[in-house]
Formats: C-alpha cells, structure tokens, sequence
C-alpha cells in the first residue's frame, strides 16, 4: 500500500514512467524504498514523543547558575512535576522538574556545570509514571516484523525488545532482596550531598599536618561577599549601641507561650516584639525605612522587614511583609514560615525580594556584642545579641536583670546621630514596656 502511494507521488511529480514500473528491478527498488520509509517513519514518531527540556527562567536579573545535583538519571522513570536537578544561583536555589511522567533518556549537562537560561538540559519520554515507555513504541514494532521480505526490519524487531528485558529482570531481582536492591539507590541518591559536603567542609588535620585545602566558593557566598564589600564601599556606616533590660518581656513571654503555642501552634520569641517595636520606631524616624536613589531620598509608607536567617550556605534575608500591621503571632507565624523554607532551600526569590529595615539576632549562637552591615540599599540594621544576667542600678539599687545589647548600624548619609540614637532609645523604651506598643 505504502510502495503505491510512493509510485503514485513519483509519477504526478514526472519522476517514473508507466511503462517501466513492472520491470523486475525496478519494482525491487521501489520495494525496498517502502521498507526504508516504513522504518523511518516508525523512528521518527519515537522522536517525536521525545521531549527536550530548558533550563528555566528564574528572575530577571538571573541568568545563569551552577548545575548542583541531578536527582534522577538515565533510564529512570519520573511522576509528573518531580524534581529531576538542582540549580545554584547567587540567590536561591532553583528545581527543575520533569513537566511530564516519563522515563529520562538522556542528560545534556554534568554536575557543576555552568547553565544559562534556555540551555537544553535532558531529554525524556512521555509515558506513565513507574511503566517503561517502550512498551506502546514496542506495539509500533510489530507490523513490520511481520515482513519476511525485510530482514533489516527483523534486526530492528529483535534488538529493541531486549531493551525492557534487563527492566524486567531487575523487578525479579527486587522482589528476592528487596533491601539489597534499595540500600544503593539511597547511597546512589545521597552522594551529591556527600560530595558537596566535601567541597565545602575541609577534611579535619592530622596532628603534624601541614597540608592546605583549597575550596572553590558556592555562588551563593560570592555573592554575599560581593555584596557586603559593596555596602562597605557604599554605606557611610556607624553603629551606636544601648542595653535593654528584658525583664518586663521575658515574663510577659513566660506567661503566655504556652498559650499561644497551643492555640496558634507557633513558639512566642523575642523577635515578633523587636519586629512590632521596630515597625513603630520606624514610624516615628522615617529616615530609618529609606534608601538613596541618585540624589533622591526615597521614604517608603510601610515597613517590609528583612529577618537574617543562617543556613548551610550563608545568610539570607527573606522579607516579612507590612509588619506594621500585624500582631506579635502574625509575625512569629510568618518568621517561622520562611526560617523553616531558608533552611529547607525552599526559598524564592519573591520571598527575598524588597525589604526597607533589617534585623539580625546573632544571640541565638552567644553573641555578646557585634556590628551589623547594612544591607544595601537599606539605610539600617539592628543586631540583636543574647541575653545575660547583669548587676544594674534601679531606684538606687543594684539588681541583678537580664540584659540584652543591641546595635544599630545605620548610613550616616541618611541618618544623623540624633535619629539614630532616638530610634534605639524607642525601640528599648518599647521592649522594656511592651504595654507602650499597645498604645502606639
């Protein structure tokens, strides 16, 4: 049928002769055309369903990032919008998921890598998840192996067959060791992690050991690095310090988190008060929540609070958003919400984005006293430290209280002196008188 469409085509086109097309050789050669283009139609619509994956667009100002771990290789079967790779940014890390259920055929990128955005990234195949995808390709195959006259097609036939036939094996295999089977996919899962631990850790020295270890920087500590000389080079910097007596807050704190624990299932802290009596602070100099923008000084209405949180691999400030009309169990629920999404690596970059006041609680691992740097284009940052019991004059008389220092570092090119100190002194006045907040 297909050898008369060809012959059909060829003689509207003036190609052939109608006294010619019964001649032995050359309905031979026609014959043997149909077999090529049979084959090749049965190979191109296995392509066909082949599907190339890109690297996605992760921000405006990304464009490309370090491809850190492959979470699936070739041969394996993927559910729909799972996690296939790892890509490292200078700002967060991005997923690339499959966006169909299939079976990886092929990767087109090795682990540390440089990708940009549109760069192909692997190929896979349509199909349903946990099922090889050969199976319908196999059905295709049939008719012509069933052409004696096509030896070449037979080849075909038996050789693509053998492809599931180690799948089937291995499930054979699974089914007798179970355990043996699985303990290697696990290792196989968590050697990225193992090597980039590795990388980034240097082994601990043998005593007598003069060795060096070199580590190559992740890009998310070169571009903390470039960003903090920058605030260094920028920022008019200089900090002015205070001491807070936590009392009036730690029993408040004692009195209720137990309450709000059970009621709104989230720990109350010190930070949702420093973030309430910062957001008022801010209020009252507005200096403190602008930024310089050329020579314009840009004042912003409402106070979007950037929380530094350590994780693995540095710091980053995810942003909670209009603090200044929320309560103290908004802001613990939205601080908890994206401490556990930076220390997952779940952060986007829309929760980083923005932020007009910084603050940073070194007290949480013993610090006693630091200087903060700003975090540009902000104008300042507070630094929270820990909590230590300290004798103090009150009414006269010397007390034992739990103190806390706090640091504001802030541009001089935007805040005086003045400003800077009244807006530590509200923030201690509030902290130390939590009713005060209530009434502002």
């Amino acid at each position: 049928m297909l050898s008369k469409r060809i012959i059909a085509v060829a003689r509207g086109r003036g190609l052939l002769r109608t006294q010619n097309l019964h001649s032995p050789v050359l309905s031979k050669s026609w014959s043997l055309a149909a077999s090529h283009v049979a084959r090749a139609q049965f190979h191109s619509s296995r392509l066909l369903q082949e599907e190339t994956v890109k690297v996605p667009q992760m921000a405006e100002s990304i464009s490309e990032g370090t491809l850190k771990s492959w979470n699936k290789q070739v041969g394996d079967s993927v559910a729909a919008d799972e996690e296939i790779a790892t890509i490292e940014t200078d700002k967060i890390d991005v997923s690339v998921n499959a966006p169909t259920a299939g079976k990886i055929v092929k990767l087109l990128a090795n682990e540390e890598d440089t990708v940009t955005v549109g760069q192909d990234l692997f190929i896979i195949e349509p199909g349903e998840a946990g099922e090889a995808p050969a199976a319908p390709a196999a059905k295709e195959e049939h008719p012509p192996a069933k052409d004696a006259t096509e030896p070449a097609d037979q080849q075909v036939d038996k050789s693509l067959p053998k492809e599931p036939a180690p799948s089937s094996t291995e499930k054979v295999q699974d089914t007798k060791s179970p355990v043996k089977d699985k303990k290697p996919e696990k290792n196989t899962a968590k050697e990225p992690k193992r090597e980039e631990k590795s990388k980034q850790e240097p082994p601990k020295p043998v005593a007598g050991s003069r060795g060096e270890t070199r580590v190559k920087m992740n890009r998310m500590r070169l571009r903390i690095a470039e960003r903090l000389k920058e605030s260094q080079n920028a920022a008019a910097s200089l900090t002015t310090f205070n001491e807070i007596d936590m009392s009036s807050l730690m029993e408040m704190r004692k009195k209720y988190k137990d309450a709000v624990l059970k009621e709104h299932d989230v720990k109350l802290g010190f930070m949702s008060a420093f973030a309430k009596a910062c957001s008022l602070a801010l209020r009252e100099i507005p200096a403190a929540n602008a930024y310089i923008e050329g020579d314009e000084i840009v004042y912003h209405d409402f106070v979007d609070l950037s929380v530094a949180v350590a994780t693995p691999k540095g710091l980053v400030t995810p942003v909670v958003r209009n603090t200044e009309g929320m309560n103290f169990v908004d802001i613990e629920k939205e601080i908890s919400r994206l401490g556990k999404r930076a220390r997952d690596g779940k952060l986007t970059l829309e929760d980083m984005a923005g932020g007009t006041f910084t603050i940073s609680n070194g007290g949480v691992f013993g610090s006693l006293y630091g200087t903060p740097i700003i975090n540009l284009p902000q104008s300042a940052v507070l630094g929270m430290h820990a909590v230590k019991d300290k004798p103090v004059v009150v009414d006269g008389q010397i007390v034992i209280r739990p103190i806390m220092v706090v640091a504001l570092t802030y541009d001089h090119r935007l805040l005086d002196g003045r400003e800077a100190v009244t807006f530590l002194v509200k923030v201690k006045e509030y902290i130390e008188d939590p009713r005060k907040m209530l009434l502002a």
